[in-house]
């Protein structure tokens, strides 16, 4: 009878614990589609400093990397995690949940926490962000985003980019050089939104409807992603 209830006893706390870690997977990721949300109202408060309406009209896809670390001292490292979302024909995709990774080297001593945004532009960016894995400059094209009204530049950057991307540190917004640094998909933050580790095709492409925690984000980019490509 004693072993029976040690048995027990073992088997309930291991739910407990289990329960526990749970919750504590699920409020990291609300947390981290909320800040999500925020860097984006953020940027778009003041237009004059922000996106190109060309840029969010035509943009493909949305990934937003809250708070992104970048530390060095002789041997640099970056990292970061954050959320996208893809333009489909019902709307924004349910998001997906993603790690942002580089290095360098070189006689650096520093540190800095940084918001970014990358956006995919075009079918090719879209196919990049479907693979779940790719990096920034050797597989697919990427340059700094203008910023502010300058409509020529916007164009002119949106035809030559598969992606765009942006920086925003100390309340300054300007576009950012990733080069070297690879997107790929976050599993464990995947599989612990949606039960399962789910490609990010499938997300991405809208065929799971977006998850309850994950509305506001994805409500945010559609407001401010009003456009639809075929009126770009």
């Amino acid at each position: 009878m004693k072993r029976l209830s040690g048995i027990l006893c073992g088997l309930a706390l291991i739910a407990t614990t289990t329960l526990a870690a749970v919750g504590q997977g699920n409020e990291k990721l609300r947390e981290r589609l909320d800040s999500a949300q925020a860097v984006i109202n953020e940027i778009m408060a003041t237009p004059d400093k922000g996106i190109p309406q060309s840029i969010l009209a035509g943009a493909v896809c949305v990934t937003v990397i809250p708070s992104y670390k970048k530390a060095a001292f002789v041997f640099g490292g970056q990292y970061g995690q954050g959320v996208a979302t893809c333009r489909t024909p019902n709307g924004w995709s349910a998001p997906v949940f993603v790690q942002l990774t580089g290095g360098s080297f070189g006689w650096q001593i520093g540190g800095q926490s940084t918001d970014l945004v990358l956006i995919a532009m075009n079918e090719h960016g879209l196919q990049h962000m479907l693979s779940s894995k790719f990096k920034l400059g050797a597989d697919a094209a990427a340059s700094a985003g203008p910023v502010g009204r300058n409509a020529q530049a916007a164009t002119d950057a949106s035809m030559h980019a598969e992606f765009l991307t942006y920086s925003r540190s100390r309340g300054l917004f300007a576009g950012l050089d990733l080069d070297g640094t690879v997107l790929s998909q976050n599993q464990d933050d995947t599989r612990a939104e949606y039960g399962t580790a789910i490609p990010f095709e499938v997300l991405l492409k809208g065929n799971k409807p977006v998850p309850e925690n994950a509305r506001p984000f994805v409500r945010t980019v559609a407001r401010h992603f009003v456009a639809s490509r075929d009126s770009h």
